[in-house]
């Protein structure tokens, strides 16, 4: 596998070049080169914002395809908890299990049980007081991947423990071995994604030397089939692992917030507004702030891009469905887990996406030639050159991927100054 793996990728015959993703980019790892739009895998973080801005449908998801569950003897669903939001408020939770077993799983494991045990844990973590606050979430591999590309300084804060998907998988190959006398690779674990970011975090995991999940299955991809099959008040396959009303909550922003033991919390959706947030972080400025959960999608999961229906109505839908079900009780949870058999078995480390060069003083002469070019630009970030900012195409630049001619409106900026210059003599 290449050592970057992504979901998000690009269909060069629909991409016009129209350089609309280029602003969206959180990590500016999208260039138009020859009229035609070129992801940098060490900067992508496969939060969906090219795939939601892109009119021509150039930008797509890789995805497992449902007929891979059949190579596993033994088939178990992982609904997002999101995916509770995309069925109208007439049916509920156990309606939804029951349609992804009619579509062959032989289990269905409600993740938002493994939502309720995280946080249990992440209570625990919040009162350990060699824990350095604020405790970021890892729910959104977008913004976990956001801080190891953007906010290195902010690794520490990371929670260090596993997703909730994570931890169903673990829980419910663990429970099918010990109850059903199952191998280990007979049991196929699929999960029913709601984003690109998660389904590169099976392929990829971060904190993780491998995923329990065998595979990421888009819930988009499925739906029309799933619509056709739930039926109100189907109770015909058995339903394992009811969640409280707290974990089905985390299927929108604010979810997770709801559950801990503190009022010292944030919870912060839409990429745009979490990067600001983590720039104050970053800088100190929220010594307030005990837990901070951010989400890539606006609503949080609920709106992720995989999803069918609208972020708003889901998220209205996962609320209600919440206040239904039972009140969230710590005790309930498994008592032979500990917080170490929750976390990664690995540290995450900075991953650096400026690095002009392997020697180092050849690399500080190529950012001061950075510095040098940037201020020749117009400053203007258009886009028109294909960059994103002309910061970027500096950058480009002296990486040899771009030159100054990319830059439509250098001569016209450099005619300007000099005329303005020249007033300024007289």
């Amino acid at each position: 596998m290449d050592k970057y793996w992504h979901s998000v990728v690009l269909d060069n015959d629909y991409c016009n070049g129209c350089t609309n993703c280029l602003s969206r980019c959180p990590t500016q790892a999208i260039r138009v080169i020859d009229g035609k739009a070129k992801i940098m895998k060490e900067r992508c973080i496969d939060c969906g914002e090219c795939l939601k801005i892109c009119h021509f449908h150039a930008k797509g998801t890789l995805s497992d395809n449902l007929e891979k569950i059949f190579e596993y003897k033994y088939k178990v669903a992982l609904p997002s908890i999101s995916m509770y939001g995309q069925f109208s408020a007439e049916y509920d939770i156990e309606d939804i299990f029951q349609s992804l077993y009619k579509l062959g799983f032989d289990m269905v494991y409600d993740v938002a049980y493994a939502a309720d045990i995280l946080t249990k844990y992440q209570n625990e973590l919040l009162k350990d007081p060699t824990v350095e606050k604020p405790v970021i979430s890892t729910y959104c591999p977008a913004i976990t991947r956001l801080i190891q590309i953007r906010y290195p300084s902010l690794i520490d804060n990371i929670t260090c423990l596993e997703s909730p998907m994570e931890i169903a998988a673990r829980q419910v190959k663990k429970k099918l071995m010990a109850e059903k006398g199952l191998k280990f690779e007979e049991i196929g674990v699929f999960y029913i994604a709601q984003c690109p970011a998660k389904i590169t975090s099976i392929k990829q995991p971060l904190g993780l030397e491998k995923s329990y999940i065998d595979g990421g299955i888009s819930l988009e991809s499925i739906y029309s089939r799933l619509i056709k099959v739930v039926d109100k008040g189907s109770r015909e396959f058995p339903i394992t692992q009811t969640a409280s009303g707290n974990g089905v909550g985390w299927g929108m922003v604010g979810g997770q917030s709801f559950g801990l033991d503190t009022e010292r919390y944030l919870a912060v959706d839409g990429i745009e507004e979490v990067i600001r947030v983590l720039d104050k972080m970053e800088l100190g400025k929220l010594p307030e702030i005990d837990f901070f959960e951010g989400y890539a999608c606006v609503t949080g999961c609920s709106g992720g891009v995989l999803n069918v229906e609208n972020p708003f109505m889901a998220k209205a839908r996962i609320r209600m469905k919440s206040t239904e079900l039972k009140s969230y009780n710590p005790d309930e949870i498994d008592s032979n887990l500990t917080r170490e058999d929750l976390e990664w078995d690995q540290e995450m480390e900075a991953r650096t996406i400026l690095k002009l060069d392997k020697d180092f003083k050849i690399a500080l002469k190529k950012m001061s030639d950075l510095e040098e070019i940037a201020n020749k630009l117009p400053g203007i970030d258009c886009g028109a050159c294909g960059a994103p900012t002309c910061r970027a195409l500096a950058e480009d630049i002296v990486m040899n991927r771009a030159q100054y001619s990319d830059c439509l409106l250098l001569g016209r900026y450099n005619r300007r100054r000099r005329k303005r210059e020249k007033n300024e003599d007289k």
